[in-house]
């Protein structure tokens, strides 16, 4: 481009520039007023989407409250079959023990009989025997005393015991009546005596006592 050209391009562009200075100046563009209805609409649209939104979070807490409760009866549910199972358990064991308790008891009470036998006869050989064997006798007896205590221990450690009912009165509930004593200075219906002792297992009746209750004497005159 020759020096001509550039000079003729320039005045151009300056006259352009001094024409659009002395042009007027930009109009501002006016602020839309605001439309009443048109916010309205908008008021009324988010309205209603909160009405939504609210019916949406209280049908999901609902269902959550749903669950909650479904989930708590299943609780209750597994909770009652748990202890359903645990009680059946607790049962079928006692249910298994229980024979071999009374074989215990049914052993103790022939050990007892036997420390309490108060020996053979006093005649023949078998008394001199026994006489001359005085010591070995009394070792035996202490073996039979040990072996009560053991069996006593054995169970009370399975939380049998057996009540002291002499002296007490009657109760059908864990005791039978086998015989009466019209002698005794006892109150009626007292257990003056025990024929064979009554054992409880965890406060039930594992074998009913048999024992002998004072009766009040007959007066004359009066039937028997």
């Amino acid at each position: 481009m020759d020096d001509s050209t550039k000079k003729a391009l320039l005045s151009q562009f300056s006259a352009w520039l001094d024409a659009a200075g002395n042009g007027p100046d930009p109009t501002e563009e006016p602020t839309p007023a605001t439309d009443l209805y048109s916010l309205f609409v908008e008021m009324a649209g988010l309205r209603s989407e909160v009405r939504t939104e609210s019916r949406l979070v209280k049908e999901a807490l609902d269902q959550f409250r749903g669950v909650f409760d479904t989930l708590r009866a299943s609780q209750a549910t597994v909770q009652q079959e748990l202890e359903r199972a645990r009680a059946e358990a607790r049962d079928q064991a006692r249910a298994a023990v229980r024979p071999l308790l009374l074989d215990v008891i049914d052993l103790r009470d022939r050990l007892l009989a036997a420390l309490k036998f108060s020996g053979p006869p006093r005649t023949g050989w078998l008394d001199r025997l026994v006489r001359r064997n005085a010591s070995g006798g009394e070792a035996w007896r202490e073996g039979l005393r040990m072996t009560l205590s053991r069996l006593d221990q054995v169970l009370l450690d399975r939380r049998v015991v057996a009540p002291r009912l002499e002296g007490q009165p009657f109760d059908p509930r864990i005791a039978r009546v086998v015989a009466t004593s019209a002698g005794s200075a006892a109150p009626d219906g007292t257990v003056i005596e025990e024929v064979r002792a009554g054992f409880l297992w965890d406060d039930q009746v594992l074998r009913t006592a048999e024992v002998i209750v004072s009766k009040a004497a007959t007066r004359t005159g009066e039937t028997p």
